[in-house]
């Protein structure tokens, strides 16, 4: 690190007593690598890397931040899709690493709740869950490296949001710091309680602009009874959306999956994987990967029900191909190449990626409507959509032309094509943002589009909780600093 101005020896002096070594730092060599964001699209500076034990040390610390006046940017496993964890360029800000806060304080195998600290992996959680015969109904292919406080932050979504609900539904309580050190302790998890504003929704998918979380209490499930999963092979996506119908009507509560995929996604992924194989022969424009989940005692209604709607599909003309796992290592086989879509894409060259929503009935038309008119608008790129049909969300990217130099094509092209992107789905009624956040990928953007009703509204309470703008600032809502700055 270059040598720090007078005027910050102080501040380091009390940070480095405060954590000691374990939990501060400023080796180059340890910091850097979580300067730059998972997409690599940004890389910042930041004045040192804290890595506080508890939530009483986050508390001090965001104290001493606070006074002075030191800026924050809570980050998890640095997983993130926006660059919300990730500190701007002038090494002005402080990074403060929540993964040594990684301990289960308590589980209630009775009651199915478990109260994690931030820095909690989510395959650790899904592990120790499984370990007492439960499980946490919530998972996406980075989960090797998120971590719990992560999730909360962003509302994460991930493949089960379908009959499960976004990371939202799971949090029974939470406990986070403050801007100005105090906490926020809610981690009880009553069923009912109607003291005013439920405060902790309020800091869920924030992106710690307003808290920085600490700890969760979440809701588990018994473990599943079995599960069944299916590939399906289509002509077009609006058979996809056909084929939603008819699995929510005959497999109603049993359906927990369903994900589309494009022929070109599940190309980039079996060149990517090495041993990977399609699951069926044959050319098909698009694919449906569907999980069939059942309880204790009622696993042998899957292969029927798979069945049933299969042949009905069929009879349709739904589908135009199907094969259902034959075992549990097939299936994870089905996920995987599912899960590998955005590292095999990313390998094949730039492209501008999109998360984004419009209401359930509305997406396969957008997306039969929208890539013509991208494809159009920009010629030599190639836009394709995959992911959570059932949820109204789909990953929309748009593929650089042959040739194009990552770095440079998103600097002269990208911008404009996410803005066109971007009107394309407001004017179809949808968000920009269905799960990944913000961060600081969007903030432009959500200015430009978002509600000025709700963009005020998310700006007072920025204002209210944190008036000094120290939490994570240019990311999710841009508000004047007490200093004068954005």
């Amino acid at each position: 690190m270059a040598a720090e101005p007078e005027a910050n020896r102080p501040f380091l002096a009390a940070i480095a007593e405060l954590l000691g070594e374990r939990g501060f730092t400023r080796d180059p060599e340890l910091v850097e690598p979580w300067l730059t964001d998972w997409r690599g699209r940004y890389t910042g500076a930041a004045i040192g890397l804290a890595s506080p034990r508890n939530t009483g040390e986050v508390s001090a610390l965001v104290k001493l931040c606070a006074a002075h006046r030191v800026p924050i940017v809570a980050q998890g496993g640095n997983s993130g899709m926006s660059g919300g964890a990730t500190p701007d360029r002038s090494g002005g800000a402080l990074l403060l690493s929540l993964r040594r806060m990684d301990a289960i304080r308590t589980f209630d195998t009775a009651g199915r709740e478990i109260v994690c600290e931030a820095g909690v992996i989510l395959q650790d959680l899904h592990d120790a869950a499984a370990a007492e015969r439960l499980r946490f109904p919530l998972t996406l292919g980075g989960k090797g490296s998120a971590t719990i406080g992560g999730l909360v932050s962003t509302n994460a979504g991930g493949t089960q949001v379908l009959r499960h609900g976004t990371m939202r539904a799971q949090v029974l309580g939470l406990e986070a710091v403050l801007a100005d050190g105090s906490i926020f302790d809610s981690l009880t998890p009553l069923k009912k309680d109607n003291r005013g504003f439920d405060l902790k929704q309020l800091l869920i998918g924030s992106e710690g602009t307003l808290g920085i979380v600490t700890a969760a209490s979440l809701r588990l499930l018994p473990e599943t009874g079995g599960r069944l999963v299916i590939w399906a092979g289509l002509s077009s996506i609006a058979q996809a959306r056909q084929l939603l119908l008819l699995a929510q009507k005959e497999a109603g509560e049993f359906l927990e999956g369903f994900e589309v995929i494009p022929a070109h996604s599940l190309a980039a992924v079996l060149d990517h994987l090495p041993d990977a194989r399609a699951p069926l022969q044959g050319e098909h424009a698009w694919h449906a990967l569907i999980e069939l989940v059942a309880e204790a005692g009622e696993a042998e209604r899957l292969q029927p029900l798979a069945e049933s709607v299969l042949d009905q599909a069929l009879g349709l003309g739904s589908i135009e191909d199907a094969t259902i796992a034959a075992s549990e290592t097939q299936a994870e086989a089905f996920w995987l190449l599912r899960d590998s879509i955005s590292p095999a894409e990313r390998a094949i060259g730039p492209a501008m990626q999109h998360d984004i929503s419009v209401p359930v009935a509305s997406m396969a038309d957008f997306v039969a409507a929208t890539i013509p008119q991208v494809e159009a608008r920009f010629p030599g790129t190639s836009a394709i959509a995959f992911g959570h049909l059932g949820d109204g969300n789909v990953h929309y990217h748009v593929l650089a032309p042959p040739g194009a130099v990552r770095g440079e094509w998103e600097r002269d092209q990208g911008q404009a094509i996410s803005g066109f992107v971007h009107d394309l789905v407001t004017r179809w009624g949808g968000s920009i943002s269905a799960e990944h956040g913000i961060g600081q990928v969007k903030v432009e953007e959500l200015e430009r589009l978002g509600d000025p009703v709700a963009l005020a509204m998310m700006r007072a309470v920025k204002q209210a909780l944190d008036p000094h703008g120290l939490l994570n600032p240019g990311k999710l809502v841009r508000v004047a600093r007490a200093n004068g700055n954005a």
